[in-house]
């Protein structure tokens, strides 16, 4: 087998516990996927690709350049999603401005009273960030703590569109992805990381928390072998609504 992205940071025993525990099988794609981005916003990407340390001093949670790499491949997803017809659902931040609902958010960080946008920014930093902005049949799934399940209506969306399984991007790996793949794992959803999608600011983190979930609750594939998989489905596996274009709701409150 390749290296993969983790391996120079486990001791020859850790690869020797893996393997003799039997972890790390493939449990391969479901029949009927739902394409799951989770907080890809202003907040993590910043809004320009620029070092992570460059990034950090407007945006607290940025990731850097990294995030801006991982774009490129979640827009391929997305790209073929949109194609093949399969849902595409986001999730991101949502907080009052008072930070009252923050909850513990205000304990591990000594920058959490920031405002939601970056230092000198107008942006939203729970906007979805451009370069992958929804397409008006998306759905965008806002939540506050880490995993897109907790206090949302995620498993219920996937429950009425019949979705069997998940491909998840993202960020931060270590965080709401890891925390959203083990509660679709929990969900009994079969779920897939495709690897170059995912993104984090700590390079150990990123990697070994893909590790443990390609071990025990997911898939993790290059992007390339995702997007053939999602070529070669069925046409037609869902019913999915036109929705509405930006801004069209308001003007027709007007």
């Amino acid at each position: 087998m390749s290296e993969r992205v983790w391996d120079k940071f486990l001791t020859e025993r850790d690869k020797a516990v893996f393997a003799a525990g039997g972890f790390g099988a493939r449990a391969g794609f479901g029949k009927r996927p739902a394409l799951l981005i989770i907080d890809v916003n202003w907040a993590f990407c910043g809004e320009r690709p620029e070092p992570i340390l460059d990034s950090i001093k407007k945006w607290r949670t940025s990731c850097g350049a990294e995030a801006w790499v991982a774009l490129d491949y979640i827009k391929r997803l997305i790209d073929a999603a949109h194609r093949k017809g399969l849902p595409v659902i986001y999730t991101t931040g949502e907080g009052r401005e008072d930070k009252w609902d923050r909850g513990s958010w205000s304990w591990k960080s000594s920058r959490a009273g920031e405002a939601g946008g970056g230092r000198g920014s107008n942006l939203d930093g729970n906007e979805i960030a451009a370069p992958i902005a929804p397409a008006p049949h998306d759905i965008v799934v806002r939540k506050q703590k880490p995993s897109g399940f907790f206090g949302t209506n995620l498993a219920a969306y996937l429950t009425l569109l019949g979705a069997d399984s998940v491909i998840v991007v993202g960020t931060t790996t270590s965080g709401c992805v890891r925390a959203t793949v083990v509660d679709a794992f929990s969900l009994n959803y079969r779920c897939i990381l495709a690897e170059e999608g995912c993104f984090d600011r700590s390079e150990a983190s990123h990697a070994l928390s893909l590790c443990d979930m390609h071990a025990k609750y997911a898939d993790v594939v290059p992007t390339a072998e995702v997007v053939d998989h999602v070529a070669g489905l069925p046409d037609g596996l869902f019913d999915l609504p036109s929705g509405i274009a930006p801004g069209a709701i308001k003007q027709a409150a007007e």
